[in-house]
């Protein structure tokens, strides 16, 4: 028997059109945070010279790279905004800045600080990090 979340199948990520798609998604996310553009690059492990895909990956016209460092992340980031969106259902403003909000269970940072300076280490921390607060 086949288990519950089998009836929506996953994208298919060595698919470039689903790659288009996930790219536009963390694109729209990216805008709701507020962040520039060398952080997005930062945060999906992009070299800061792959500037000129932002807007591309905004319009859904570049996939993100089929690599499993980038696709890791994405997902992470994916996680963290699905586990905000129901921590903080009524409050988009909470829910969007939160990532920016210093908080005393990480040390005094902001989970952008993290992720930032721990890299995919980071994301996995936050998304485990925002998961458990959704727990409490």
């Amino acid at each position: 028997m086949r288990p519950a979340a089998a009836h929506f199948p996953l994208p298919d990520l060595a698919d470039e059109p689903a790659r288009r798609d996930l790219a536009r998604v963390v694109a729209a996310l990216f805008a709701k945070w507020e962040l520039q553009g060398e952080v997005q690059l930062a945060l999906l492990g992009l070299s800061p010279e792959s500037r000129k895909l932002l807007p591309q990956y905004r319009r859904g016209e570049r996939a993100l790279p089929n690599t499993r460092d980038t696709l890791d992340r994405a997902g992470y980031l994916l996680g963290i905004h699905k586990g905000l969106r129901l921590l903080f259902p009524e409050d988009p403003v909470l829910r969007y800045g939160w990532v920016k909000r210093r908080n005393r269970l990480l040390d005094g940072r902001t989970p952008l600080e993290v992720m930032l300076d721990e890299g995919l280490i980071g994301l996995a921390r936050v998304a485990r990090f925002v998961d458990f607060q959704r727990g409490q």
